[in-house]
């Protein structure tokens, strides 16, 4: 066995830890010690509960917190955690928590799993990152704990706080509040919706960018090309989807912003989405479908992708090079953002059609929607989760799963190359 994975690429080993976890976690999630007595879970909603929490993505087959013993909730905030940090990160943390080293390996994996530019001081980013983790959650929960202890005993909000926290972070939107409650009985507490969407930006802007706020402050000059992308995208998407939202729906100016924060990758939501409008739905799934940064516990083509994409664009529309920032942007980084976006967006339309064809009696954008959400490991929903049947179950666990690993990486852990050893002449090809 061991032999075995050490022949494998970095792609695959990842996906295989992935999967490990999450079919590990299913069997954790169905044994009667995590079951509420009187409740019946099929394996079928176990493995999508389980894959929802691993992938962080927060869609729902069963409310957690009328199914769940307290035992089986800590088991799903696990399962958030380790799929926020990442597999490799986790493993890394075991080993290095035993007293031994990383192997070679084990560092390219961790390079591989966190959008990392070199192996080199590997080890050193997965401490900084489980610190970082740690003192944000904990954060987080005590802020939490301050809103949620004014309706529930000390120790069940301090539990509710804890899990919370913990899922707003990974930017994982279960809660454990029971009935499908979500934050809707929360949507007017100013404290908890701030709190909330603070450990949503801190868990979409990526380790990295983390890392810089931290060492430069808020130096904005000593930021790198990259921390200065994500967290102007990240603004002008926040900014641009509260006004979009306030200006389609129905809704408090606090819940525009909430919602065009969770929409990026969260999952929360203190409005129920069956009652917005189109045009808002549709806000929504350009979120969903942009989603968070690199090196994050989101999902989506991410914000990088995104800007790249547009700075491409803009550069063939002008004649002019792409930069930003008194940066030029890498010569190959439109073509891989185009091949990302491409993939995404088939998933996405592939997905679709399979939800439309197993679930004849919903509506289209229902659809998009669902299949988006599920993608951009997001959780949002416009209420059919719970009714859909076992195959589109299936095909939105196939979705979330893509969408936390990356459809590139899923494309190329299949493809083996040892270089082209045949080059053809160029030809002219007819473009627009």
């Amino acid at each position: 066995m061991k032999a075995f994975l050490l022949r494998q690429p970095p792609a695959r080993l990842i996906a295989l830890g992935f999967a490990f976890v999450i079919l590990l976690g299913s069997v954790l999630l169905i044994l009667p010690c995590s079951v509420r007595e009187g409740v019946e879970l099929q394996y079928i909603d176990s493995l999508y509960t389980s894959t929802s929490a691993v992938c962080v993505t927060g869609l729902i087959a069963v409310d957690a917190g009328n199914t769940f013993t307290p035992l089986g909730q800590f088991f799903l905030g696990m399962l958030i955690q380790v799929g926020g940090l990442g597999v490799t990160s986790v493993g890394a943390a075991i080993i290095l928590s035993m007293g031994k080293r990383v192997n070679l390996k084990g560092r390219t994996l961790i390079r591989e799993g966190s959008n990392l530019d070199s192996a080199h001081g590997v080890v050193r980013f997965v401490k900084s990152v489980l610190m970082t983790t740690l003192v944000i959650e904990l954060v987080g929960a005590i802020l939490s704990f301050t809103v949620f202890v004014q309706d529930y005993p000390p120790v069940k909000a301090m539990g509710i706080s804890i899990f919370h926290s913990v899922a707003a972070f990974n930017n994982s939107g279960f809660d454990i509040l029971g009935n499908l409650q979500n934050m809707i009985p929360y949507r007017d507490n100013i404290a908890l919706n701030l709190i909330t969407c603070g450990l949503i930006f801190f868990g979409g802007i990526g380790f990295l960018v983390i890392q810089e706020i931290r060492k430069y402050k808020f130096n904005w000059k000593k930021y790198s090309m990259h921390a200065k992308v994500v967290l102007t995208v990240s603004g002008a998407l926040i900014l641009g989807g509260t006004l979009l939202l306030k200006l389609t729906e129905d809704i408090t100016w606090l819940g525009a912003f909430f919602h065009s924060v969770s929409a990026r990758t969260a999952g929360f939501s203190s409005y129920p989405l069956g009652t917005f409008s189109n045009p808002g739905l549709l806000v929504l799934i350009v979120l969903m479908f942009i989603g968070a940064s690199p090196g994050s516990t989101g999902g989506g083509i991410k914000t990088s992708t995104f800007f790249v994409m547009i700075q491409g664009i803009k550069s063939a529309a002008t004649n002019k090079s792409e930069k930003a920032f008194h940066y030029s942007v890498p010569s190959d980084a439109f073509k891989k953002a185009s091949v990302i976006t491409l993939l995404a967006a088939t998933v996405v339309i592939v997905g679709t059609w399979f939800l439309m064809v197993f679930e004849p009696d919903i509506r289209m954008i229902d659809a998009l929607f669902e299949v988006t959400s599920a993608f951009g490991t997001v959780g949002l929903s416009t209420g059919i989760t719970t009714g859909l049947c076992v195959a589109s179950k299936i095909v939105s666990i196939l979705i979330m799963y893509i969408g936390r690993l990356g459809p590139l990486t899923i494309a190329s852990m299949w493809y083996f190359s040892r270089g082209e050893r045949v080059r053809f002449p160029e030809g002219n090809i007819a473009i627009g």
